[in-house]
């Protein structure tokens, strides 16, 4: 594969580039007064465009949804330098330039999806890492091409955000008290959360999302003319963002992630099958394999009917199983089910789009069946609360490689495939049951890491096979029971252990590779190292902060404050600690992600009204030991031994991890109730969410619970800025 752009599309990704670089004069000062409006509607505009930007790049240009916070980091990067330019007049052009150039780029018509895609490959493909779709490439013309093109998309989004974080921070600086100004500040920023996930449950595609974005900068304009022109960017924006549409092929975007849907027909017109693609790449295929279809087209299937993926399970499992189904997509495991006389089926989908699809459209309609109850959760969290027994425990092909957090690099899948989620599972089996697990393998290491799984957790090696299909998904299967049930099986099966063994797949002879684990839930890392391309791309954002940051005027006579740069550092790491850590207890789903960020934020603002109430300064020393000690009970305290329910255990953990959060917004909010520029303390504290953002990469080394130490010494770091500071004094009443 060669990675070629034409020279006219290189031309315009670097006049895009060069347009957004180029400095210009500022036409006049900005504005000198209080307005409450403006840093309420800029503050939620920061969070949505945030959230709405990390969501698409992530969907359109696939290794941005596997490098940590790779987009966050840029978002951070832009509005810490707007913050820093707060006294200029906000760049509010080059930011709907900056804007509408990366819609241009990784939407062009004629080659956009193709450029993206070679982005993922010569940037993507390694050994050490899966990233679905992708394969090693090797070609230095290419790679060169590509960091080209992905360095052009990083100026853009930081570009995006510095005339946001220009308006935020010298509307905070106006404010009759700063820390009056921050309350608001977050006040907005909630908002903005609130109104992307809505925007996200309602399935609107990104023309709306960027529409109101783009909207939301043209009300921000204090001159009408300028309004008009912003304003007239939406069209050909929300154009490039439209996808063709028709009853058999059209684009869904779901909570979680872009689906796109293709029906596939006989000459006769009759349907074959429905191809459903997510994130521009092949997911499930939508299928019928019921007796009266396949004698209709005898010819469809290669295999036999009983050799098929979706209907080996069963011949492993007791007769008649009661069934549970981790990942039910669109229903062709549940279908499966019903064919062979299932007593009952828990089917658990976490996507309600994927879930809705398989009602409307499956051919089998097995969701219509009595016999089946839909539970639209997270696997883990419905594990954890159940107390059926199950005679099968299926995982259906549940491999999402899809981000769902924007504050923490976990996806869909993350807690799944653990240590800790396959001995939930076998304490659900009855006796005689069997858990059946199916996956897309493309590398090696990830099969060889979900066999020696099982092995550990069942003390008896998996049996593991290629399932190949003509018509339906393949996938590698692995089996295995708590008694011999499997063994008997294949004993009584002749036909099934011929099967089995003519299909054994190669990487069972691999090495041993490192497990994954509630701490370390990194199925798609070969093991606890920094993958390479997490290196470039880290280099290619501290290149980038260095260039912007000594094209600020004041950059070489004052530095970032140290105690504000070291608080943005250490809430990012405690922050992303308390949405991964809450999410093994409440489930993955985007409500539960929502809820918590919405939580840290109204946090935050609790601390703030503390702060406004109190008449005397808070103690710096009393403030930041309850923040290490919060931290340290987080770190300590064994949640997974705590007897009680999940949602319990999740209550107690969700309290032990406020802890730290509050002390910490009492310790900013106390210092930014008298900092000297409130702008300046709000552009450290941004660039120190960057390195923070870096700083999480660690995870994939030490595991996730050891950032929290990295997260204290973050915060003990902060105390040595106490001496760049003056001392917290009560605001002036007014």
């Amino acid at each position: 594969m060669s990675f070629r752009v034409p020279g006219f599309i290189l031309a315009a990704l670097l006049f895009v580039g060069y347009r957004v670089i180029k400095p210009r004069t500022q036409a006049s000062n900005p504005p000198e007064r209080w307005n409450l409006s403006t840093l309420f509607l800029a503050s939620a505009l920061t969070l949505f465009a945030e959230l709405a930007l990390i969501r698409w790049v992530a969907t359109e240009v696939r290794v941005f949804a596997y490098v940590k916070n790779l987009a966050l980091l840029l978002c951070f990067l832009g509005f810490g330098l707007g913050c820093a330019l707060a006294r200029q007049r906000p760049r509010w052009q080059t930011a709907v330039t900056a804007l509408v150039g990366l819609i241009v780029i990784v939407r062009l018509p004629w080659r956009g999806p193709q450029i993206m895609e070679s982005l993922s490959q010569y940037l993507g493909g390694a050994q050490d890492i899966e990233i679905l779709g992708t394969h090693v490439v090797h070609d230095t013309t290419g790679f060169l091409l590509a960091v080209l093109v992905i360095t052009i998309l990083l100026l853009l989004l930081t570009y995006i955000f510095i005339p946001i974080g220009q308006t935020v921070s010298r509307q905070i600086e106006l404010a009759p008290r700063p820390l009056y100004g921050y309350s608001w500040n977050l006040a907005g920023s909630l908002v903005g959360i609130l109104a992307f996930f809505a925007v996200s449950w309602l399935a609107l595609p990104p023309a709306i999302w960027f529409t109101i974005v783009l909207a939301g900068v043209a009300m921000l304009q204090s001159n009408r003319s300028d309004t008009f022109r912003l304003a007239a960017a939406i069209l050909p924006a929300a154009i490039l963002l439209i996808d063709p549409s028709t009853p058999h092929h059209f684009n869904l975007w779901t909570p979680y992630q872009q689906i796109e849907l293709e029906d596939e027909n006989f000459p006769d017109g009759e349907l074959s099958r429905t191809e459903i693609r997510v994130n521009h790449t092949s997911y499930q295929t939508m299928v019928n394999l019921s007796p009266d279809f396949l004698a209709r087209h005898p010819g469809l299937l290669a295999e036999a009917p009983d050799e098929n993926p979706y209907n080996l399970p069963f011949r492993f499992a007791p007769p008649n199983p009661n069934v549970l189904i981790v990942g039910s997509g669109t229903g062709n495991d549940v279908a499966a089910a019903l064919r062979h006389q299932s007593r009952h089926v828990d089917a658990v989908e976490i996507d309600p789009k994927i879930l809705e699809l398989g009602r409307h459209r499956h051919p089998e309609h097995p969701y219509d069946d009595p016999r089946v109850s839909t539970h639209l959760t997270d696997a883990r969290a419905f594990m954890k609360r159940t107390t059926a027994r199950y005679d099968l425990i299926l995982f259906g092909l549940l491999d999402s490689h899809t981000q769902l957090s924007d504050y923490s690099n976990m996806r869909l899948d993350n807690f799944v495939y653990t240590e800790e989620s396959f001995r939930e599972a076998r304490a659900l089996l009855a006796p005689g049951g069997v858990l059946f697990l199916k996956f897309y393998v493309s590398h090696h290491f990830v099969g060889q890491r979900l066999a020696e799984m099982l092995t550990s957790t069942f003390g008896k090696a998996p049996v593991v096979f290629r399932a190949p299909s003509s018509y339906a998904t393949s996938a590698v299967c692995f089996a295995i029971s708590t008694s011999t049930q499997v063994e008997t099986s294949l004993a009584g099966d002749p036909r099934l252990r011929q099967f089995v063994d003519a299909r054994q797949p190669a990487f069972l002879a691999s090495p041993e590779v490192a497990v994954t684990t509630d701490d370390w839930p990194y199925l798609y890392h070969q093991g606890h190292w920094i993958p390479g391309i997490f290196y470039l791309l880290s280099a290619l954002v501290i290149l980038l902060a260095a260039v912007f940051y000594f094209q600020i005027p004041e950059a070489r006579t004052r530095i970032p404050s140290l105690f504000f740069f070291s608080m943005g550092a250490g809430f990012l790491l405690l922050e992303t600690q308390v949405v991964s850590r809450l999410a093994l207890y409440f489930g993955t789903t985007w409500q539960v992600n929502g809820i918590v960020i919405a939580a840290i934020l109204s946090a935050l603002l609790l601390a703030n009204f503390v702060i406004e109430k109190k008449q005397r300064a808070w103690p710096r020393a009393w403030t930041l030991s309850g923040i290490l000690a919060g931290i340290a009970c987080a770190y300590f305290v064994p949640f997974q031994r705590i007897p009680g329910s999940a949602a319990l255990v999740g209550t107690f953990a969700a309290i032990v991890f406020a802890i730290p959060v509050f002390f910490a917004g009492l310790l900013f909010a106390s210092e930014f109730r008298s900092v000297e520029s409130p702008a300046a303390a709000l552009g450290a504290n941004m660039l120190g969410a960057v390195v923070g953002g870096l700083l999480e990469n660690l995870s994939l080394i030490v595991g996730m619970k050891a950032l929290l130490i990295v997260a204290a010494v973050l915060y003990s770091l902060a105390a040595l800025g106490f001496r760049g500071l003056k001392s917290p004094q009560p605001d002036e009443r007014g």
